[in-house]
């Protein structure tokens, strides 16, 4: 008797981002049209999954996908252990198990960032047999070199500084850009050198408002009336940078559940007190310089559109070599691209760890040896 094909699930879940469909077009060709499984794709994310919302997925179905941007499927943000149904926060992980057993899965392929790295983890713990696909144009996904939306992303807010560029000249302002990242400052990096700011912050460098102004002022005396600041939206100065720092360590050393949420709250408040920095940076940069500030908030933007062909590429060499894993019977991994290669790498190793920008990163020294300053 001829063994059955195997049956996989699919899905997409977080924040949109370019690439997707690619992943979901490499994935499901290779999945059908090579290894002959059936694919069935969850709509919404993890809660299509929770509420078992599925499309049957064939190679019609993913023709002349490869260039559209979001996702065919749909994306939502929720979380497996915690899921508001009906208003209360509910475990789904039983949920989706049954789901996973009613569709007679031999496997699910969730393509997101870091959250949903941790919730494939949850559901591989289990007894799900999961694959991780990693998407977000913040690049902060622990060992892989890149994620797919991180490169039409950072080519959008290159653009954008650009175009800036043009109107901080012409009137001799001051324009913060401020660009996605809010833990990790990639993205803010990388458009920074590409489009020549001339001061980039990030949250991994606390930064000092008296060196950005100083910065500034320097300029203005070499002739340069005008400077742009690439800012990423996590990036915080020295002082906020500390009280954030309290907060977080008030929150680890919480050791009852009363004091655990407290602290939680207590965190979330200086998180949300912190938003707008850009804003604030714009008002102390005028006052403190005389030149008129204003600020550019680049936004939902940097993660729409057509995705480029690094995108493109990279989501069908993932998708492709997930779906030769699937075939092998290995789970439990994200798929990661390092060097030129595709490997599998345990979900334990991934979720819930952050990839930020070291220090002495090659971007870094680039940025230093051009004159850039990083508000050090």
């Amino acid at each position: 008797m001829a063994k059955a094909a195997k049956r996989v699930g699919i899905l997409t879940a977080g924040g949109d981002s370019p690439g997707l469909n690619a992943a979901i077009r490499g994935f499901g060709k290779a999945a059908i049209g090579h290894h002959g499984m059936e694919l069935i794709g969850f709509r919404d994310g993890i809660r299509g999954l929770a509420e078992n919302r599925t499309v049957k997925l064939d190679s019609a179905s993913l023709s002349g996908i490869l260039t559209v941007g979001g996702t065919m499927l749909g994306t939502s943000r929720d979380k497996v252990h915690r899921m508001v149904v009906d208003g209360e926060v509910r475990d789904m992980i039983p949920t989706i198990q049954e789901n996973y057993e009613s569709n007679n899965l031999d496997a699910l392929v969730c393509i997101g960032g870091g959250g949903t790295a941790k919730n494939a983890y949850r559901l591989a713990k289990a007894g799900l047999n999961v694959i991780h696909l990693p998407k977000t144009i913040d690049n902060d996904i622990a060992h892989t070199d890149t994620s797919f939306g991180f490169s039409t992303a950072l080519g959008i807010a290159t653009d954008a500084i650009d175009r800036l560029h043009s109107t901080a000249h012409s009137h001799h302002r001051i324009i913060v850009v401020e660009i996605m990242g809010h833990r990790a400052g990639w993205l803010a990096l990388g458009a920074g050198i590409a489009g020549g700011a001339d001061i980039i912050l990030l949250p991994e460098i606390p930064y000092s408002i008296d060196s950005v102004v100083e910065s500034i002022k320097r300029r203005a005396e070499r002739g340069h009336m005008f400077s742009v600041i690439a800012i990423a939206e996590g990036a915080l100065d020295q002082a906020d940078h500390a009280e954030l720092a309290a907060a977080e360590a008030l929150r680890r050393s919480a050791t009852t559940p009363e004091a655990r949420e407290a602290a939680k709250k207590h965190r979330a408040s200086v998180i949300a007190s912190h938003r707008g920095n850009a804003f604030k940076l714009a008002g102390i940069l005028e006052e403190a310089t005389g030149l008129e500030s204003r600020v550019t908030v680049l936004g939902y933007v940097q993660r729409g559109g057509t995705p480029d062909a690094n995108d493109r590429m990279l989501g069908t060499l993932l998708g492709g070599a997930g779906a030769d894993l699937v075939a092998e019977g290995v789970t439990g991994v994200t798929v990661a691209s390092q060097g030129q290669a595709a490997v599998p790498v345990a979900l334990a190793d991934v979720a819930g760890n952050l990839k930020t920008v070291p220090l002495d990163h090659p971007w870094i020294l680039a940025a230093r040896h051009v004159g850039t300053g990083l508000g050090d």
